[in-house]
Formats: C-alpha cells, sequence, structure tokens
C-alpha cells in the first residue's frame, strides 16, 4: 500500500464520527467508552461555526476528543514494531506527532461531510488484557443499504479507556499502517517513510 492511499486506512475512523447510535443490549465500560466518543463527537459535528473563531475552537475541540479516545501513540509504536527500537527517540517523537497530524487533520475533514450512519452496538468480550467492542455500521451507497463491521480494541490508559486499534471487516488500522509502513522503509529507509508522512500533510 503506497503513502499515496494514506487516508484509505484513516478512513476508519469517520465511521464513529457521523453515526446516531443505538443498542439492545447490556453495556459494559467498553462499549460505554465507544458509545460516549460517538456521541460527543456527533454532537460537535452538529454544530455550526458561525465565525472563524468559533471554527477554530471547534477544530480544537473534535482534535481534543478525537485524541483522548484513539491512542495514536500506541497505534503507531504498534505498526512500528518491526522497527520502533532502533530509532532515535527524535525519530520516534517526529513520526508519533506526524501520525498524529495525520490523523487528526484527515479527521477534520470530516466535519464537512454530511454523511450519516448508523451504529449498532453488538456487545463486548475480552480479548487477552483488552477490551474488544463489536459495532455494525449501517448505511445506504447509491440507494443499496451497506453493512459494515467496525470494532474497536481498547485497553486501560490511566482510569480511562481507549482505542489503539479500529477493525473495518477484520482488517485493522495497525495492520493496514504495518504493511504500507514496512514497505516503505523496506525500499527506500526510515527517513523517507517520514518524507512522505510530512509531504501528505502539507499537501492535506
Amino acid at each position: 500500500m503506497s503513502i499515496r492511499n494514506f487516508t484509505l486506512a484513516l478512513a476508519t475512523l469517520l465511521f464513529f464520527v457521523f453515526a446516531s447510535a443505538s443498542s439492545a443490549h447490556a453495556e459494559g465500560p467498553g462499549t460505554k467508552t465507544v458509545r460516549g466518543a460517538n456521541d460527543k463527537l456527533s454532537a460537535m459535528l452538529g454544530s455550526k461555526a458561525t465565525t472563524p473563531a468559533a471554527e477554530k475552537k471547534l477544530v480544537e475541540q473534535a482534535r481534543a476528543k478525537l485524541g483522548n479516545f484513539l491512542d495514536i501513540e500506541e497505534l503507531g509504536k504498534r505498526a512500528l514494531k518491526d522497527h520502533w527500537a532502533t530509532l532515535s527517540a527524535a525519530q520516534q517523537a517526529e513520526f508519533t506527532q506526524l501520525l498524529t497530524d495525520l490523523i487528526e487533520t484527515n479527521y477534520v475533514k470530516g466535519l464537512r461531510s454530511n454523511v450519516k450512519y448508523k451504529v449498532e452496538y453488538l456487545g463486548e468480550s475480552p480479548k487477552g488484557k483488552f477490551l474488544l467492542v463489536k459495532t455494525v455500521i449501517k448505511a445506504k451507497r447509491k440507494g443499496r443499504p451497506l453493512t459494515i463491521e467496525v470494532d474497536y480494541l481498547l485497553r486501560k490508559s490511566g482510569k480511562s479507556l481507549r482505542t489503539f486499534d479500529i477493525m473495518t471487516d477484520g482488517v485493522g488500522l495497525v495492520e493496514n499502517y504495518r504493511a504500507m509502513f514496512n514497505k516503505i522503509i523496506a525500499k527506500s529507509g526510515f527517513d523517507a517513510l517520514l518524507g512522505k508522512m510530512r509531504k501528505k500533510l502539507a499537501a492535506m
């Protein structure tokens, strides 16, 4: 997967943003965490910014909320697990910041979208030391029903639960990123990956 398709994996993050939520199941802590993020982000997206200052504030709030829900640093470490220990502290810091900016900037673009989805929460279960929250997204594409399985893998972070991987129809962000990053690093080296990420962010 080329860096040109960087936002394809990131699009998964937007599935939970434009959704009205429903559930017929008793909710555990993981489901409550995912639903809480859905509800707050949906409320933000429903707000109309009438001035540049208000828009800037809305963007900052949305980025902060996304950062509280999605552990981008952990996602990045897992995606770079074959290389992370060999990187300098400066390389790790720049990579994490670039990945954060790319994900959050891509998310903010979603503020302009009018796409509507419905989320059904199917429950949660332990997965090793983590929690797996299963959901189904129901929407329409070209007038036809569309169903997408979107699952969240959460871990304890301090007193909170945060997700570090989101799986769409069984394929996770960590897996997508790892394949993408490893291909670039194998061909051109880690500095080339940073360069492509900087270029992508500038274009966004």
